[in-house]
Order: C-alpha cells, then structure tokens, then sequence
C-alpha cells in the first residue's frame, strides 16, 4: 500500500515538473563564426545635427549650408540639392510656402507626358482656354480653333511660359482644366510634396495656389526622369509647326541663363528648367545644372526683377548662378561603391555548405561630397537582417548600407548575395521542429496533456483510496457476519 501511495506522489510530481518546465526543443543549425558581422561592418549610430551646417558670409539665420563661404541670396526662399543621395547643400527657408508663379508649369507639363503617349496628338483651342487668362500674360499667340500638337503645346508651355497652353494641355489630359487641378494636386503629394496647393494649371496668381521650394524640388526631380521633358528645358527656341491659323513660328525660352551664351550671366553648365514671375510670387527659377559627373537641382523664389550686378537681369538668375558655382566649387563627385564590390556580410541558417554569405554592391554609387571629404573616412550604417535562411540566388537583395559623416547621409545602396547558397533538408525540418516547439500551439497542447496527466493522477490517487476503504470495510463486514464465522468454524 505504501509503495503505491510513493509511485502515484512521484508521478505526480513528475507531471507537476512537466507543467512548469514547458521547454523548447534546443535548435538546429549550422556551425556559426563567432564573427559577428553586424558589430564589424557597421558603424554606431551617430548624432543627427548637421555640424558642418554654417551660416552664410552675411550670417544670415535663415540660411543653413553644408560649406563655407555660401552665398548671400536676393531670394526669400531658395534650395541647393544633390539629387543623388538628395543631400541638401545650401537652404533658405525651403519649408515655408511661396506662390511659385510659372514654375507651376513643371507639373502640368510632367502629368502631361505621364498620361499622353502620342505628342503627336492634336488639341483643339477652345474659348474656355482662354477664360482665366490675362491679355497682358505670358502667351503663345495661340488663337481659339487653333489645332495644335500635344509636343508644340509642350514646348509652348516651357519656353515662352504660354499660359493658354496650360489651359489646352489641363483639359486634354484631365477632361477639364479643374479635373486636372485635381490631378496635379493628387501627384504632388505622391511625390511627397506636404506643402504644396495648386488651383489653376499656369500659375496665374490666387491666393490659395502655393507650394515651397523644397516641394518644386520633388517635382522637377520627377520631371527629369523624362528624356523629352529634359530636351524641351533645355532648348532655347524652338519652331512650331504650321497651324490651320497660323504660319511656322518660333518661340524662345525665357531662360536667361541658357538663352545667350555670350551673355555675362549666362551659365554653361544649366541645362533648364523653368522660370516663373507674378507681382506677389516675385521672380522664381527652378533649375539644373552638371559639371562633370556631378549634378545639382536649384530652388530661388521671391526674387527682385532686377540683380545687383546687371539691373536689367533678374535676381533669380544670378542667385542660381551663384548657387551652383558654389557648389560645385566646394564639392565634387565622388563613387562611394561599385557595382560588384564586396562591402559586408550576414549570417546564413539551414546551410551546411557555409554559415555567412558575402553581400556586395548592387549597383554604382556616386553622390557629391564635400571635396576634402574622402571616401575611405564615410561611416557605413547598415540595414541587414543579422541572419538569412538558405536557399539564397546570387543577386538576392538581402539590405543595404548608408554612408554617412558627421551625422549626415552621402548616399544609400542595396546589397545583394555574391553567390547561390542551398538549404540542407535536414537543417530545414529540424528548425521547423524547434520553431513548433516554441511556437504557443505547442505549449499549449504540452500544458493541457501535463494538465490531463495531473487530473489522472489525482483521480487515481482520490478514487483508489475510496475504492481501498470500501474493500476493507466489506471484508470486515463479511468476517463478523455469523454465518462466514459458523462456516469457517466448522
């Protein structure tokens, strides 16, 4: 009796340690480095505060640049940009909403060429083209019947800043001038644009139609990406076809910067984009300019009609010069990585053949650094998953690494697997047998057989008991009964 009573409490016992102990089955995998490559191969985060941010020579505080000797801008807002890695050079009060006047036009002209795949198109011009424009606005002698094609309408709306166009190309596209409004302003925030409203597609003054020269930015990066778009801003006359009205013509662009080289203004190295000009938006120039490899996107807004070195040139013109000329000057083109090019590794699971894979370069990276910066000085912050399971392709985008100094980002690249790596099945199905083991279904079921277990034993051990007492008393009651004791007498 007793030795039953010991086996059923270290039973239960037993089943008291299984229901606490619901432990994992311990993993599989391959034999690891103790290498630990994200430790290695990626640099600590750094403090976010542009350090090398300094003040212009007139230290004037709105105005944040990454070198010295920036200069001082006629413009109330103005942007410096190196679109590959969309490090910001020089900005002045780049967030804060201004009317953009014409420069409007990049939108229109953009929404245009994504929707028309025929240039060849013709539009027919209509009086309610002419409805909200001006007598004395920018035009294209354009007349009401006038039918002319989708690429004339587009040089017409580029080069001589033709508002009628605008109007021709809104209700082509959208249907309507207002439907297409609506497109523009759809497209801009796509585009990442949180400060910018249009109403109109020229840029015709209204209260309620602005945007910032960080959000110009945006949209004239997007606009670049067209090969016909770059062409049209940066020619310098173009000749439209004859029209059912009209007889060839040519029409020239308004940008003083590309429309003479003899010109002491001009500057060599832009290569478009578009002016604007009201009473309240003041002269406003969005452009683009190369030197060699490297590239820069210009924002000037709200600048005087008049430059402090050449009175008959708008001030948005010299800034830009001035703008980009510092740039370039202060820094250059720089290839941070290239195609190909080991930068790291990550660890590998469920192989045998290896436990890392080598990650390089998915393609070139090439980004404007400050010309005393040099490369081999730029911190790497990577963004790799710590391990990988096999099988992996050569060619796998498995993350990326951002270069970095002082706190500011040069420039991001994918990196992809060097080569093919298989997955052992053995591997495999045993990570799948560790991963169940600790996945909740199984703690669970474990909990609720251990809970099973318990109840089985304490049944056993309650019930056994009764069932002990009743058999004693029963065999009592059978010795003392006269009749089991006369019989057993005799």
């Amino acid at each position: 009796m007793k030795n039953e009573i010991l086996r059923r409490l270290s039973a239960l016992a037993l089943g008291l340690a299984l229901l606490l102990n619901a432990a994992p089955l311990p993993q599989a995998f391959a034999v690891e480095d103790d290498t630990d490559a994200s430790s290695s191969d990626s640099a600590d985060s750094t403090d976010t505060a542009d350090k090398t941010a300094v003040t212009t020579a007139d230290n004037d505080p709105t105005v944040t640049a990454a070198a010295a000797n920036a200069p001082a801008l006629d413009a109330t807002a103005a942007l410096l940009v190196s679109p590959e890695s969309d490090m910001v050079l020089y900005e002045k009060n780049a967030d804060e909403k201004r009317y953009p006047a014409s420069t409007t036009k990049i939108m229109t002209a953009l929404l245009t060429l994504e929707n028309v795949s025929d240039l060849s198109v013709v539009v027919t011009a209509e009086a309610s083209d002419f409805e909200n424009v001006t007598s004395d606005s920018s035009n294209a002698g354009i007349k009401v019947g006038e039918q002319v094609t989708v690429k004339d309408l587009l040089y017409a709306l580029m080069l001589p800043s033709a508002n009628e166009a605008a109007y021709m190309l809104a209700r082509h596209v959208g249907g309507s001038w207002e439907q297409f409004v609506d497109m523009m302003n759809e497209r801009a925030a796509e585009l990442g644009c949180t400060g910018t409203h249009f109403c109109n597609p020229c840029g015709l003054h209204e209260d309620d139609h602005y945007t910032t020269a960080h959000d110009l930015y945006l949209i004239a990066k997007e606009a670049m990406k067209d090969a016909t778009f770059r062409d049209i801003v940066s020619t310098v006359q173009h000749r439209m076809a004859k029209t059912n009205l009209h007889e060839e013509r040519i029409i020239l662009t308004t940008n003083q910067l590309i429309f003479s080289s003899f010109q002491p203004w001009s500057y060599a190295n832009c290569l478009g984009i578009k002016t604007g000009h009201t009473s309240q938006a003041g002269n406003c120039f969005v452009g683009y300019a190369e030197y060699g490899d490297a590239k820069l996107f210009s924002v000037v807004l709200g600048c005087s009609s008049s430059s402090k070195e050449y009175p008959t040139v708008a001030a948005s013109f010299t800034d830009t010069k001035s703008l980009c000329q510092w740039g370039f000057e202060n820094f250059t083109s720089k290839t941070l990585a290239r195609q190909g090019e080991e930068v790291t590794y990550t660890k590998v699971k469920l192989s045998t053949d290896t436990n890392q894979v080598i990650l390089t370069a998915k393609n070139d990276l090439v980004s404007l650094l400050p010309r005393e910066l040099d490369v081999k000085d730029l911190e790497l912050q990577s963004d790799i998953p710590e391990e990988v399971d096999a099988p992996i392709k050569a060619g796998d985008t498995i993350g990326s690494v951002t270069y970095t100094y002082d706190g500011r980002d040069y420039g991001t690249v994918e990196l992809v697997a060097l080569n093919d790596i298989s997955r052992s099945t053995v591997l495999f199905y045993a990570d799948k047998l560790s991963s169940f083991s600790q996945s909740i279904v199984f703690k669970v079921l474990l909990l609720a057989a251990a809970a099973f277990f318990l109840l089985h034993i304490f049944t056993g051990l309650v019930f056994g008991g009764v069932r002990r007492r009743r058999r004693r008393r029963s065999s009592r009651s059978r010795y003392n009964d006269s009749t089991y004791q006369r019989r057993h007498r005799k």
